[in-house]
């Protein structure tokens, strides 16, 4: 499974949601990467408005706020 952040530097709802995704992750499995949207048109166009943006396996899961215990069932039910 495969958990991807669509983020921006300065977001502090980023780093909100990284520091949820490192909690979980050490409870669960799952291949991890950050996206900086800035860095890709096509990404800052996506989710310029609705960061941070989580997606499990390539499907938008959560967006703006995510708390651990939503991330668990998320990834529980995708597993």
């Amino acid at each position: 499974m495969k958990l991807t952040l669509y983020t921006r530097r300065g977001c502090h709802l980023c780093e909100e949601a990284r520091q949820v995704i490192e909690s979980v992750k050490q409870r669960y499995a799952f291949d991890y990467e950050e996206c900086d949207i800035d860095t890709d048109p096509q990404m800052r166009h996506l989710y310029n408005e609705e960061i941070p943006v989580i997606a499990i396996d390539g499907r938008k899961a959560f967006k703006y706020r995510v708390t651990p215990e939503e991330l668990l069932k998320k990834l529980a039910a995708r597993s």
